[in-house]
């Protein structure tokens, strides 16, 4: 049996940008995740919503994409990245690499999104 592909689904809302990434973030995945989020940091939009109800892992590579972003959106002031709907098991990882302080969490999508 093989892994769902990984996917990620981008809507670009009036306050901020939704992105849903679907499956694994690894090592060989977590590039597709920077790239798209750098889309659109360097379009100068930097309030983002990660909503992670359909990821199952999370590598150290993904937590430094999250983080290198967390960083360029709070640059000046500019925004930040939020994330909603993170499974128990992920909120772990958080908890477990201290970075559980660095970001927002939020219960559901619209909450993250109605925070901007």
């Amino acid at each position: 049996m093989t892994a769902p592909r990984f996917s990620i689904d981008h809507k670009a809302l009036k306050r901020c940008d939704l992105f849903i990434p679907h499956g694994r973030i690894d090592s060989s995945t977590a590039p597709q995740l920077e790239e798209a989020l750098r889309s659109v940091t360097k379009a100068g939009r930097c309030k983002i919503v990660l909503n992670l109800s359909d990821v199952n892992f999370l590598s150290s590579a993904a937590l430094r994409v999250l983080v290198s972003t967390a960083r360029e959106c709070r640059k000046f002031g500019r925004g930040d990245v939020y994330l909603a709907e993170v499974p128990e098991s992920l909120k772990e990882v958080f908890d477990l690499t201290g970075l559980d302080d660095l970001f927002k969490f939020f219960d559901t999508e619209a909450e993250a999104v109605g925070h901007f």
